[in-house]
């Protein structure tokens, strides 16, 4: 029991603090940055950008000072790979984990052959955190048990700000289309060659529903108890109205 405990100690030590697998530390603003090669330039500029997004939040906390924990030969990311499975990025706590081969100047992370917007992957996962930082340990996920519609889509709604992606009516008819053409496809495209997951698409768009066109706030939402089938009748409803 005693070297468990020893063991899960040192886990936990190494999860909430980075630096003791990175070989670097920059402080850039309002981020501490772990990597283990030179920063590139425009990784700040990703970084800033996706500021401005998570600031559109009513979660939006200016206290949060965010760990960003890159994906350039540190171990970490696969650390936590192994606790959470593989994705793109993962955000907890304060931090945000990349995944994936980075192109900070063409602005995606490649994985598995697809691209991610990385201004809006930073920008979802760090919803993540001020979800994290509203709700506190007990009331986030995964204790809390959110459903995963109100608490991945929350984010994508706060991530995805392109002109191209305001619209609900078009975005609903983008994920028809592409549900029409191929309904095995993993993700839907953008116009920057990007990709989101169908999935999570799905969730987007329940939450840009619920909070632009029935004006709820997001804590509301949370508590709310209607359903997801509820929600996504009401909203196709709504679409074919239009």
């Amino acid at each position: 029991m005693a070297t468990g405990l020893l063991c899960l100690g040192l886990l936990v030590g190494m999860v909430l603090n980075p630096t003791l697998l990175y070989a670097h530390k920059s402080i850039v603003g309002n981020y501490t940055i772990y990597h283990n090669t030179p920063l590139d330039k425009y990784l700040i500029l990703r970084l800033n950008d996706a500021a401005e997004l998570i600031k559109t939040s009513e979660l939006y906390n200016s206290d949060v000072r965010f760990e960003i924990c890159l994906n350039d030969g540190s171990w970490y990311p696969s650390l936590i790979q192994k606790l959470q499975g593989q994705a793109f990025a993962w955000g907890f706590y304060n931090k945000v984990v990349l995944n994936g081969n980075l192109n900070c100047k063409d602005n995606y992370v490649l994985l598995n052959g697809y691209k991610w917007n990385l201004t809006q992957l930073i920008a979802h996962e760090e919803t993540h955190c001020l979800q994290f930082y509203k709700f506190g340990f007990w009331k986030s996920n995964p204790i809390a048990s959110i459903p995963k519609w109100k608490w991945e889509g929350y984010a994508e709604y706060i991530a995805r700000q392109n002109q191209d992606q305001k619209d609900l009516s078009k975005n609903i008819a983008r994920l028809n289309k592409a549900i029409k053409r191929d309904s095995h496809e993993w993700g839907i495209s953008f116009t920057d060659s990007t990709f989101a997951a169908k999935e999570y698409f799905n969730y987007w768009l329940l939450n840009q529903y619920c909070l632009d066109i029935k004006k709820m706030t997001y804590v509301n939402l949370v508590i709310d108890t209607t359903g997801e089938q509820t929600r996504r009748q009401q909203m196709m409803n709504w679409y074919e109205k239009q």
